[in-house]
């Protein structure tokens, strides 16, 4: 019997979607509601085949946007804000034609998560943010992920970071030794740099499920209630154990479960 992951594979698609001067390769697959999945900083989709597979199997449209930069994927890459990055996903959610979308955004995916649905509140119906940082985290966390993408240094180098920000104890995390777009993570921690934390924080108005992975450095234990006591009941918290800010790779399941529950309460 073929698997589900197989049958979700052999049903992906991609297409380009252009807006401007921009060419954006999406992944897509399933039927129903539309989910949007965004990638941590300086990787591409690729790394969310087991959830976007696990999400369409569920009764959802998954859509992988690659960022600019990655894959098949183009445009401008210097002197970019996170307005810009939030407005390729805008164009692809409106190709698609089956907005608004649930955007889930992993790490510095969740800061464009949140800026689509300031900017184009019409298209986004919840944000789900995946091992987000708190609203203040230590700089040494920032430069760990510009080593990790440092293709130039040596792999035990990079893996020692890995282990240290990213992988809880007993996962590999040699799997993201590959995967990394040096040009794209500058492109994408300037845009970061360039933009107010303020005008992307609060997702607008967006429901939002704030996705903790237990042992993020990111994400200290204390931080864990920040976003549910400024925004209130929009805030939904689920915490995902042994699992750090990878937490994708580690527990992918236990990520789909987790999204889909959530999901299903949201309004029609």
């Amino acid at each position: 019997m073929k698997s589900t992951a197989g049958i979700a594979s052999a049903q992906r698609k991609r297409e380009i979607v252009a807006d401007k001067d921009v060419r954006i390769e999406v992944i897509s697959e399933g039927a129903g509601p539309l989910v949007v999945i965004l990638p941590s900083r300086g990787r591409d989709s690729e790394d969310y085949d087991e959830v976007a597979s696990g999400i369409a199997t569920a009764g959802y449209r998954v859509l992988r946007p690659q960022p600019r930069g990655t894959c098949a994927s183009t445009g401008p890459m210097n002197g970019l804000t996170l307005h810009e990055f939030a407005r390729d996903v805008a164009a692809v959610i409106e190709h698609a034609r089956g907005g608004p979308a649930v955007v889930v955004g992993h790490a510095f995916g969740n800061w464009i998560a949140r800026m689509t649905a300031a900017d184009h509140p019409r298209l986004v119906r919840g944000v789900a943010i995946l091992a987000a940082a708190a609203k203040t985290y230590p700089q040494s966390l920032a430069e760990a992920v510009t080593r990790i993408a440092d293709l130039t240094l040596p792999d035990a180098e990079r893996l020692k970071y890995l282990r240290s920000t990213f992988f809880a104890p007993g996962h590999d995390a040699s799997v993201w030794l590959e995967g990394w777009y040096p040009e794209v993570n500058a492109s994408q921690r300037a845009a970061g740099l360039a933009t107010r934390q303020d005008e992307w924080w609060g997702a607008g108005t967006a429901p939002l499920l704030d996705l903790q992975a237990a042992l993020d450095p990111f994400k200290p234990r204390e931080t864990a209630n920040e976003l549910k006591d400024e925004f209130g009941e929009r805030v939904t918290i689920a915490v995902i154990p042994d699992a750090s800010h990878a937490l994708i790779p580690e527990q992918p399941a236990a990520v789909v479960e987790a999204i889909v529950a959530w999901m299903r309460r949201l309004p029609k």
